[in-house]
């Protein structure tokens, strides 16, 4: 692993300064109040067969191993892929409050759910995604939406009954994008996420329209007929987060940047800020309160800002392992773990209360070069 890297201390220093203006305290509001025991989730994707490792969060936040379980299904590698086989964000999905894991196979088309007891994961159904190659879950109360990747794209929702899902037909929707276009691991849709609020579903287009499409979520759970398409020209839309205050935060793989959008009752998207990052190949991000986390694959670094009062504000950037992908922050936001796809490596980092990153490990999962999908409790 690379040597240990702080994000700047300088932007800590602002973040702490803009939480006070606003009467928020980032270290109560944000971080753990103490150090806490966890687990975290890592898919493998391998075409071999599809597994989660599990790895125990012991209190200075290292990993440890703690199992493999297989999904009974099969991983997928998009053409063109190389550290990002599912160029996707969001292919495990973690329901704290039911302690359900959700994984997709999109070598089979399929999606597995299992119950989580500690450490410990009981493989509850495999069902089919209703499409083509998923490679993203969103979960929300009892809905869960995934996204197909390929042959144009779709979504399709379910409801979950106890520990299982049932596919509801009606909650299906074409996403109708270029399937002549290549190569295929920028050019099939990135995610699919529901708003805080549950009011929206938002599914990213990458580089096949340059799309941020917006489907409103009725009372039942179903969806508009069609979305509200957001044109975002020319800055491939990848992963997606929202910050403490609800914005929509876009990973932007095209210029490179971090965007953050206010998502309007109708559907359409307002640009609040935008940042370029200065790495290559910015395409995962994930929230940490009023933090974001930008993953840049071709640099092999986290881009770090703070959104506290809506400007974007750099925190820096820190080193990982080549190919970083897709991260995960825990709970209480005081660790946070980031792949490395280029041999499988999760490296470990606290989070300050300004923001910053301190690198405290790493581990190697077993057969998950390549793969995506993490997730933390």
């Amino acid at each position: 692993m690379k040597s240990s890297v702080r994000l700047a201390a300088i932007g800590g220093i602002a973040t702490v300064a803009m939480a006070s203006l606003t009467g928020t305290s980032l270290a109560a509001t944000q971080r753990d109040a103490g150090p806490q025991p966890g687990q975290v989730f890592v898919q493998t994707d391998a075409v071999t067969g599809n597994a989660i490792a599990v790895y125990d969060r012991t209190a200075d936040g290292t990993l440890s191993p703690a199992g493999s379980y297989a999904t009974g299904g099969l991983g997928g590698v998009l053409g063109g892929s190389v550290v990002d086989h599912l160029a996707s964000q969001g292919s495990l999905a973690y329901d704290s409050g039911r302690g359900l894991l959700y994984a997709v196979n999109a070598g089979s088309n399929t999606i597995t759910v299992f119950s989580v007891s500690g450490d410990g994961l009981t493989r509850r159904q495999i069902i089919s995604s209703g499409g083509t190659f998923p490679v993203s879950i969103a979960v929300r109360g009892s809905l869960l939406y995934v996204l197909n990747a390929r042959d144009g794209g779709s979504v399709q929702g379910f409801l979950r009954v106890g520990a299982t899902l049932v596919k509801v037909p009606a909650w299906h929707r074409d996403l109708g994008l270029n399937t002549t276009l290549t190569p295929e691991f920028t050019t099939t849709p990135g995610q699919v996420a529901f708003t805080p609020d549950g009011s929206k579903l938002v599914v990213t287009t990458k580089n096949n329209g340059d799309d941020i499409d917006v489907f409103t979520v009725g009372p039942l759970g179903g969806l508009s007929a069609a979305p509200v398409v957001n044109a975002d020209p020319g800055n491939l839309p990848f992963g997606v987060s929202f910050d403490a205050a609800g914005h929509l935060a876009v990973a932007e793989a095209g210029d490179n940047a971090v965007a953050t959008f206010t998502v309007r009752p109708d559907g359409t998207l307002s640009l609040v800020s935008r940042a370029a990052t200065g790495q290559a190949a910015t395409c995962w991000i994930v929230a940490d309160g009023s933090a974001l986390y930008a993953s840049n694959a071709g640099s092999g670094t986290l881009s770090g800002y703070s959104d506290a009062g809506d400007a974007l504000q750099s925190l820096g950037t820190a080193g990982t392992d080549a190919g970083t992908v897709d991260a995960a922050v825990t709970p209480g936001g005081q660790y946070l773990y980031a792949r490395a796809g280029a041999q499988g490596i999760v490296d470990e980092y606290h989070v300050s209360p300004g923001g910053s990153l301190t690198e405290i490990g790493s581990v190697t999962v077993p057969g998950a070069a390549g793969g995506e999908g993490i997730a933390a409790s």
